[in-house]
């Protein structure tokens, strides 16, 4: 659900924040105050294409911004987390910004994202349906999937599909083994030059690691020999060493304490720096003892080195991938040694799969033809109820194209399959429609209006399955060209919607706005010579005079006022 929009400098909006609410959310306003200008936001909000063009003139930047409440939306939830973004507290922030000279950015709960990760999360937060979105109905893939929705199908597609991708990766993998002689061949030698490369280079893990430390003593030997030995000398080996001294000291606080025993203790805490300075001492000796600073040891240091640099940027990038990638090769020759065995548990493989997704396609296509009726029944029953009792629907369940997997199973396995295999099942759905009496039922394509087409997307979302939509619907007037009747009828049914969705909904109707559970009022301002929206949520007297003036027009009169509290009033008996 959608519940905070914040627009700045787009478009003539200079500052704009809008909260909604759940249920039916009306925008209304006189012609050309903005009101398309919101969706316009949301809709690049969710991926639709950026342009300086948006940015209010005069301005270097602008940016809208979207609160989205999300809890329960298991999918979106999941494809964030995919896609490495964290959600706290059940909400999504999206922010887009536009640069006038320059490349926009894209911010979801404050970490950068693409624009394709955008598109991907849109399904989930919104639909929009604009003047024209209608048109999406005339595509059969939009057909199937409201059709799969209102029988309850979601389940058994899933089933299908997971079978389907299973059966093109068995197709698949068995199509690279089958690869002709000479490149079967081909890749054997250079499996084999790759693995002995590696393991003759008998590769440990942190070798380089452990190499680069030595080498490192080993230039800096002769620093590090003169060092050390100085320490040692001053320690331990001069004549008047710290030592040396340091046992005089002890000598002289022996014989004070044995005056005065107030020095026993600084006495045993000499002690013990004497032991630590015999240790580093010792250490020091070794150490020096053991530098040797040889060139021929640091160049063939140099050299392994070398030769570990190429075989990590070669194959993989650390010694730990080179190994890994060395059992990698391992197991790709034996399946290329072993290519007829391997070739034959696929073909064994390919035929289960093949059952399994057989079984799956033609449970869901014996769940689609069981719900064809009841489906046209409902729709055609809710057609009535907009005004077009005459109209008649029917989906047609047809048989769908074989596909490219089809093909590349002939050809694998000589085998012939008269049913379609496909992600979706083994049918395609068309809906047939038909506005006057008389006239056969056709493809939408030509025989519905643009008014009609938006009754019917509507009457589609009022009875099919709410798990198939996003929590916020948007409609765009989509009351254009309906009035009356008509438009009531619209306004129930969008209302009906918002019980299970949040809507958002442009109109200039008022028997639709009736019906809004928040009503907001879009007007388009001249201040300073610059043209600004706003938008403010009415309260109820603000209610009675937004429909007063659409009911009236510029005048608004007393019965005008007293007919738009009667008609908010006849919507709040009928809840």
């Amino acid at each position: 659900m959608l519940r905070l929009l914040n627009i700045v400098n787009f478009a003539v909006i200079d500052r704009l924040q809008v909260e909604f609410r759940q249920g039916l959310n009306v925008l209304s306003g006189e012609t050309g105050s903005g009101k398309s200008i919101l969706i316009d936001a949301l809709g690049l909000l969710l991926g639709e294409r950026s342009s300086p063009d948006f940015i209010r003139t005069g301005e270097d930047r602008a940016f809208v911004e979207g609160v989205f409440d999300i809890e329960g939306n298991t999918p979106l939830e999941e494809l964030l987390a995919d896609a490495g973004v964290g959600v706290s507290e059940d909400e999504v922030l999206i922010r887009r910004e536009l640069v006038a000279n320059g490349r926009g950015r894209i911010f979801i709960n404050n970490q950068v994202a693409n624009i394709g990760l955008l598109k991907s999360i849109q399904p989930h937060l919104i639909d929009i349906h604009g003047q024209g979105d209608q048109q999406s109905l005339l595509l059969p893939e939009v057909h199937l999937n409201l059709f799969d929705a209102f029988a309850g199908a979601s389940k058994s597609r899933v089933r299908v599909a997971q079978a389907y991708d299973n059966l093109q990766r068995i197709a698949r993998e068995l199509e690279q083994i089958r690869q002709s002689e000479s490149e079967r061949l081909q890749a054997l030698d250079m499996v084999n030059f790759q693995i002995a490369e590696i393991e003759q280079a008998n590769l440990a893990p942190n070798e380089d690691v452990e190499l680069e430390a030595e080498r490192n003593l080993l230039v800096n030997a002769e620093r590090l020999a003169e060092l050390s030995g100085e320490a040692y000398k001053k320690i331990y080996d001069d004549e008047r060493s710290i030592l040396s001294d340091v046992a005089i000291i002890q000598k002289r606080l022996n014989d004070l304490a044995a005056v005065d025993n107030r020095f026993t203790t600084h006495l045993e805490q000499l002690s013990t720096v004497k032991y630590v300075l015999d240790d580093i001492a010792f250490f020091l000796g070794e150490y020096y003892g053991g530098i040797q600073a040889s060139p021929e040891r640091l160049r063939t240091v140099d050299d392994r080195l070398m030769e570990l640099s190429r075989l990590k940027r070669k194959y993989g990038g650390s010694l730990e991938a080179a190994i890994e990638t060395c059992a990698k090769l391992t197991e790709r020759k034996q399946q290329l040694l072993n290519s007829d065995e391997h070739s034959q548990l696929l073909e064994s493989q390919l035929k289960q799969a093949i059952e399994d997704y057989d079984k799956e396609s033609s449970a869901l296509s014996k769940l689609r033809k069981g719900s064809a009726a009841k489906f046209e029944t409902a729709i055609n029953k809710e057609l009535k109820d907009v005004s077009l009792g005459n109209a008649r629907f029917s989906v047609r369940l047809r048989e769908a194209q074989k596909g490219q997997l089809v093909q590349k199973l002939e050809s694998l396995m000589n085998w012939n399959n008269e049913r379609g295999i496909r992600r979706t099942g083994a049918e395609d759905a068309d809906f047939l429609f038909s506005a006057n009496p008389g006239e056969d039922v056709r493809p939408l394509n030509g025989v519905a209006s643009g008014g009609e087409l938006s009754r019917l997307m509507l009457v589609l979302k009022t009875i099919t399955s709410p798990s198939l939509f996003p929590k916020t619907l948007i409609f765009d007037e989509i009351d254009v060209g309906i009035g009356g009747k008509v438009a009531d009828a619209v306004g129930m049914r969008l209302r009906r919607l918002a019980k299970t969705n949040q809507v958002l909904c442009v109109t200039h109707q008022l028997q639709i706005a009736r019906y809004a559970d928040a009503h907001f009022l879009v007007n388009k301002d001249v201040v300073n010579g610059r043209t600004l929206t706003k938008v403010a949520e009415l309260d109820e007297m603000g209610r009675i005079e937004e429909l007063a003036r659409m009911i009236g027009g510029a005048e608004v009169t007393a019965s005008a006022r007293k007919h738009a509290k009667e008609l908010i009033k006849s919507v709040a008996v009928e809840n």
